[in-house]
């Protein structure tokens, strides 16, 4: 693979995303959920690749995370772990796989770890999650947390709304971060915050803050691809989306020059077809073989 912009090429581990805030430096996260596109993202330099319940949304065409299953995460992340090679790879903990007990926990993020290869598992919530991140660290599990707007809270909230807004809520999402820190957990998600609380929090927590819809304060920021590139079927785009690329436009325009050129006969031309060998003998003298032979230009017989 022809790694381009990362800014240091060996293989990003929980470690080294743990010391990067002492070291000041700005790590890069996307989402994939598939081979090739985890193939682009690593190649480019991305520092963490999540396959995120939000494949949910952005693949599956559903309206939220909640219906996400611990058998899907698993078949994107095996996916994904085929493509990528130097980051670190972190796959969600879908709705449902952890709210049960920590022996639940346990057992869903080592099939997250043990059969689709993931490197760290994430999962939603503040305090009232802390004991699950400390026993998931305890089992040898990376964790990742992610705290203001929980997505798998959808139904709680009422929609994806800001969080943290009141003196009381900010405290709260604070308490949570340091909640997540003290439990264990390597990095933290900070998503649709005010920007200043979450300049707040990534100031006195000593682990990576991730932001999404956060401010640009936050140690690291990530977005969903599709989001990014401009394939996303929201009906509306959030305020941190920030589009890249209108890959939407670039793959209808293609598809219909496509079928414009099938349906005029353009396509496909002899530089798209195979000949038949030169060396090959037929006998088109038998009857069986005469609507073969009328199907061969005089050129070539």
């Amino acid at each position: 693979m022809a790694y381009l912009k990362q800014q240091r090429p060996e293989k990003v581990t929980v470690p080294s995303v743990r010391s990067s805030k002492e070291r000041g430096e700005r790590l890069v996260c996307l989402t994939a959920y598939d081979y090739p596109t985890a193939r682009i993202v690593d190649e480019a330099g991305t520092d963490i690749i999540l396959v995120g319940d939000s494949v949910g949304n952005v693949v599956l065409g559903l309206e939220t995370t909640v219906p996400v299953t611990l058998d899907a995460m698993i078949h994107h992340t095996r996916a994904v772990r085929r493509g990528v090679t130097r980051a670190l790879l972190v796959a969600d903990m879908p709705y449902g796989s952890y709210h049960t007990g920590e022996d639940d926990a346990v057992r869903a993020a080592l099939r997250l770890i043990k059969e689709a290869g993931a490197e760290a598992v994430k999962l939603e919530g503040g305090s009232s999650r802390a004991a699950i991140v400390r026993r998931l660290v305890d089992e040898e599990i990376p964790v990742m947390g992610h705290i203001g707007l929980t997505p798998q809270s959808f139904h709680k909230f009422g929609g994806n709304k800001l969080q943290g807004k009141t003196e009381e809520a900010a405290h709260r999402i604070l308490d949570d971060a340091h909640a997540i820190e003290d439990a264990g957990a390597f990095a933290i998600v900070l998503e649709v915050v005010p920007r200043e609380l979450a300049a707040l929090i990534t100031k006195r927590v000593g682990i990576p803050t991730i932001g999404i819809g956060a401010g640009a304060d936050c140690d690291a920021q990530i977005l969903v691809i599709h989001d990014l590139l401009g394939i996303a079927f929201t009906p509306t785009r959030p305020r941190f989306v920030k589009q890249y690329a209108d890959l939407r436009r670039a793959m209808t325009e293609a598809i219909q020059t496509f079928a414009d050129e099938v349906r005029s006969g353009a396509y496909p031309t002899e530089a798209e077809s195979y000949p038949l060998p030169v060396d090959t003998k037929l006998d088109f003298g038998s009857p069986e073989n005469s609507l073969l032979a009328d199907a061969i230009p005089d050129s070539e017989t």
